[in-house]
């Protein structure tokens, strides 16, 4: 047996399995039932033995199991789809009920809660032809409990195909940037596509969501790079704005300067301070600053700068000359 046909066959196995797990009789055996059966099978052995006829107790156990598969109880959240004669009769639920052991059967029980399904889509093409891998969760429930068990087979199974299908669908209708920006939209439309196909088996959409989008890694670094050249180019724009105000700002304070001596002195004076104060041991000053300034030669301005600096430096508390 080669590897496609084990594939197949644990497809199959894996789609009896699901297929088995409905209508969860055992599950829905109720106390009541086993309770009467007790009962009357209590009392038919009581009557064998009193009577010393077999004949009682077997028609007081045979009562008894027609009572006990007569009478169901239904949960809230339950409905019960009876067949009569394999032909659709009512849905019963929730609460006490009985029904006709033999001439009835009830051939699901519909869950009327909302149910989440985990779905996605692996290497599907976007519009752009790019392969995406996407995760979604849909929250649906059963709104026709006779639709639901007559118009399907498995109704869970094919909701989870008809969600997956449909991902596929809008998958390949939708560009990658809208994917990633447009989620809202895209599980608008997603929702609605899957109400459309599940609606005719007695179902309904309640919302669904994308979980993930995941590109190839290849992609994603190349969307890093573009977002980090976008940030480089945004951020040497606003430089250059800057250095443009800068430019604006010193134009107009030389037109203040120009007429005004004594403002461009108090400003020449402060940058000298500044200077001066960082502890600078070479400092270029232009002559046109010195003559403003009447500081004298450089060799003047150097020996001003050693003594502060030497000020600086000597410690708290001792005198200064």
């Amino acid at each position: 047996m080669n590897e496609e046909t084990k594939g197949a066959g644990a497809k199959e196995l894996e789609g009896e399995v699901i297929s088995l797990k409905m209508p969860k009789r055992l599950k829905h055996v109720n106390p009541l039932s086993v309770i009467l059966f007790l009962i009357i099978a209590g009392a038919g052995a009581g009557g064998t033995m009193a009577q010393h006829n077999a004949w009682i107790g077997a028609g007081f156990f045979a009562l008894a199991l027609y009572v006990a598969f007569m009478v169901k109880i239904a949960k809230q959240w339950d409905r019960a789809v009876v067949l009569r004669w394999g032909k659709y009769s009512r849905v019963k639920g929730p609460g006490l009920f009985a029904i006709a052991p033999i001439v009835d059967s009830i051939a699901y029980w519909i869950d009327l809660r909302v149910i989440t399904t985990i779905f996605r889509a692996e290497s599907t093409l976007t519009k752009d032809n790019v392969p995406v891998d996407v995760d979604a969760v849909l929250f649906w429930h059963v709104v026709d409990p006779m639709k639901a068990a007559l118009e399907v087979e498995n109704y869970q199974m094919a909701v989870s195909w008809a969600a997956q299908t449909a991902l596929r669908d809008i998958i390949g209708r939708a560009d990658l940037s809208d994917m990633l920006e447009g989620r809202l939209k895209l599980d608008k439309d997603l929702g609605s596509l899957i109400d459309e196909r599940i609606t005719p088996w007695g179902i309904r959409a309640v919302s669904v969501e994308l979980r993930d989008v995941t590109i190839p890694q290849a992609l994603q670094d190349a969307m890093s790079m573009q977002a980090q050249a976008e940030r480089e180019k945004q951020a040497r724009v606003i430089l250059g704005d800057s250095e443009l105000i800068i430019a604006e700002k010193f134009e107009q304070a030389s037109t203040r300067y120009k007429d005004n001596p004594t403002a461009l002195h108090l400003r020449a004076m402060n940058m000298l301070y500044e200077g001066l104060k960082g502890q600078a041991t070479i400092m270029v000053v232009p002559s046109t600053a010195l003559d403003s300034m009447n500081l004298g030669t450089m060799a003047g301005l150097m020996a001003m700068a050693k003594e502060y600096t030497h000020l600086e430096k000597k410690p708290d508390g001792e005198e200064t000359s």
